[in-house]
């Protein structure tokens, strides 16, 4: 109670007629300034001001007024501290402080709101401020930005040679010399250090590749010797049937 606007800047905030009215004092006791600080601003101020209206609807006295600007205020800072989801915790958070305010237990806590005042609070809380936490995380929260380094372990690092150097210096140079206005082709490209790789896997694929084929053959082969013996068979006909006894 009173940690925020204190008893002068509530007179001037009871003061108001219109929504607009106590949105400009409102800006004027904060002092948040929509031109220097951006978008920002004009959350806060719209967050703050529907907040206090909500509590003049609600019949509340300045002291209840104040205590819900307070609460509704260090839940947001709570839960703006970190860009990492933490709505559970914020949740937790305002209802330990909305409880602060509803049981008499000086000096931790004191009975300001009757019950169903703080069920009407908790319910508009939740309603326009957590049914909106995902913008209001994305406004004011530094955003995050993963970046991913590839790095393959165990391939070789093309080194290049001295003796390579030189012989390419000693190459180029009479070219220069004969002929310095025409230019040097470019130097053909290192090697690229997945190409052990990819040879690797070729071959490997390759193998492969001829192992299945093999095995295609052999299980062709052994079908067409079954649907050839199975077609003899049918050629030669049925064998001679047996004789029944006589009575």
């Amino acid at each position: 109670m009173w940690k925020y606007l204190d008893v002068h800047s509530m007179d001037l905030i009871n003061q108001t007629r219109t929504i607009e009215e106590m949105r400009g004092v409102l800006a004027e006791v904060l002092q948040l300034d929509g031109g220097a600080q951006g978008g920002r601003a004009a959350i806060l101020l719209d967050l703050y001001t529907h907040a206090l209206w909500f509590g003049r609807e609600q019949g509340f006295t300045p002291e209840q007024a104040s205590a819900l600007f307070s609460i509704l205020h260090d839940t947001h800072q709570a839960c703006t501290e970190t860009p990492l989801p933490n709505l559970d915790e914020c949740l937790s958070y305002f209802r330990r402080l909305l409880l602060c305010h509803c049981v008499r237990r000086p000096p931790f806590s004191i009975d300001l709101f009757s019950p169903w005042q703080a069920a009407a609070v908790e319910d508009y809380v939740q309603n326009t401020y957590f049914h909106h936490f995902k913008l209001y995380k994305f406004a004011f929260t530094p955003q995050v930005r993963l970046d991913v380094t590839l790095r393959y372990v165990g391939l070789p690092q093309p080194v290049p040679t001295p003796e390579a150097g030189q012989a390419r210096e000693g190459a180029l140079t009479p070219e220069l010399q004969q002929e310095p206005e025409e230019e040097t082709s470019p130097p053909a490209p290192p090697e690229s250090p997945r190409a052990p790789l990819r040879t690797y896997i070729k071959a490997e694929l390759g193998q492969a590749l001829g192992a299945a084929r093999q095995d295609l053959l052999e299980q062709m082969r052994g079908s067409e010797q079954r649907l050839g013996a199975r077609l003899a068979q049918l050629e030669q006909g049925p064998g001679p049937q047996p004789r029944g006894r006589k009575k």
